[in-house]
């Protein structure tokens, strides 16, 4: 790998006597890795489940590596929303951000969906995950890994940090910023990315920076944590951020990196006058580690304003969902409680009813489905977040049935299953919905999730 003189330079006075075996790693097949999606399912039973060879990832209690030729993105267990393909490092962010249930987490540059998954599976579907892309077109990838995933209460925007900290000040007990950055720990992934390298983009780059933990810390609560994270060995934009960040903001403290993991502590011999709480900051070598490389400081507001209280919405009164309702009672065994919003003819449940008006939403919350004349026509998101023992109808296939493809290329077949909408499931993991009629299944899975 060729790499630009000024940044070896620059590595050799970061990495030391080290910067030789960081140059053998970089021409060593790099590590892939998938996480467990425990909303749906333990990384043991993933582990018994599945065929494909597991190795458990250090830093990530539900992450594992895997040898790339496996082809994990065309096993019909990721179609069910069991495990998310994702670089090892980057678990690290996530991961070590202690999340529970009840909490209100923002993911501020969270396409395509890694860290707010992660979140959000650690949240067990209570209280609330906003993942926010500035991009919108990213933000497609990010709706679409959401919904696969099962996440009930996520809220997707697309806006600039700014404009969610003039609305949320105070509001999120914890934040992720995996922020932009020059992306030195993807050189080894992506050629295109040592071509783009200049000296200068360090500098652009901490300026983006500088202003989404800026803004970050504006919608933190007191004794709420905020992860940041980046996939760049640069100092300026690592523990100089970090040590500029807390110069300005004395109501944040660091919190130590778990070094036991596999870290490196933060270096604070290459910031200018930094202080030597930056060795609490965290740091993945790709010459250390099976993985790209990831830098980690986690952020802890002592003190400030309580948690913001949630403005709510109203929500969507009874009348209007009359046919909501009749699906309910004739199709599920349970009727969804909480507050509702209709745009349209599209109906969402929306995650402790908070008020998002005036930010630009890619999903208000869970998109449960389409209000048709005299008729409700339900989601492949609302599938995805289902148990079949919720579902009075349901057709499901084991492991390794071959109508589990077909199904999942779109394709109607005959079937046992009761007239009506069913829930198709492999083993006890929803797919998707099917309409039978008289033995035969109407597809129903949604067309831009069909196996290629």
């Amino acid at each position: 790998m060729k790499l630009p003189v000024e940044y070896t330079e620059k590595m050799k006075t970061l990495l030391g006597p080290e910067f030789d075996d960081y140059l053998k790693s970089l021409d060593l097949p790099r590590a892939c890795g998938l996480r467990a999606n425990t909303l749906k399912i333990s990384p043991k039973e993933l582990k018994d489940l599945s065929d494909i060879e597991l190795e458990e990832v250090k830093w990530c209690d539900t992450g594992f590596y895997f040898n790339p030729e496996e082809r994990p993105s065309k096993n019909p267990l990721y179609y069910a929303g069991l495990y998310y393909i994702q670089e090892p490092s980057a678990m690290c962010a996530a991961g070590l951000l202690p999340v529970f249930p009840g909490d209100r987490v923002l993911d501020l540059c969270a396409a395509p969906g890694g860290k707010s998954t992660q979140a959000a599976a650690k949240l067990k579907g209570r209280g609330l995950i906003v993942a926010n892309d500035i991009s919108a077109g990213r933000c497609r990838a990010l709706v679409k890994n959401i919904e696969l995933c099962g996440v009930p209460n996520a809220v997707v925007s697309n806006e600039a940090p700014e404009r969610l900290a003039e609305k949320f000040p105070g509001f999120f007990t914890k934040i992720i910023i995996d922020a932009p950055c020059s992306g030195e720990g993807m050189f080894r992934k992506d050629a295109e990315a040592v071509k783009s390298w200049s000296g200068h983009k360090s500098e652009v780059c901490t300026s983006l920076q500088r202003d989404i933990l800026n803004n970050g810390a504006k919608m933190l609560a007191a004794d709420g944590i905020m992860s940041y994270s980046t996939c760049t060995f640069s100092p300026e934009e690592n523990e100089g951020m970090i040590d500029e960040f807390l110069k300005n903001h004395p109501e944040f403290e660091l919190l130590e990196a778990d070094k036991s993991l596999g870290f490196e502590k933060g270096r604070a011999d290459m910031i200018k006058g930094g202080s030597k709480e930056l060795e609490k900051c965290g740091r993945l070598f790709p010459h250390k580690v099976k993985g790209e490389g990831h830098f980690l400081a986690l952020l802890h507001k002592k003190e400030g304003s309580p948690p913001a209280h949630v403005i709510t919405v109203k929500s969507a009164d009874k009348k209007f969902l009359k046919d909501f309702y009749d699906f309910c009672k004739s199709f599920l065994n349970f009727s969804p409680e909480g507050f509702f919003e209709i745009h349209g003819t599209s109906l969402f449940k929306i995650p402790l009813g908070v008020d998002f008006s005036g930010i630009r939403l890619k999903r208000s919350g869970l998109y449960l489905g389409e209000l048709k004349k005299n008729r409700f026509e339900p989601s492949q998101a609302f599938a995805m977040t289902l148990e079949p023992d919720l579902v009075k109808n349901t057709i499901s296939f084991p492991v390794g049935d071959k109508r589990i493809i077909s199904y999942l290329k779109g394709e109607s077949f005959v079937t046992g299953g009761n007239d009506g909408w069913n829930l198709v499931c492999i083993d006890k993991y929803p797919l998707g919905w099917g309409k039978v009629q008289k033995g035969r299944m109407k597809n129903k899975y949604l067309s831009g999730w069909l196996m290629q």
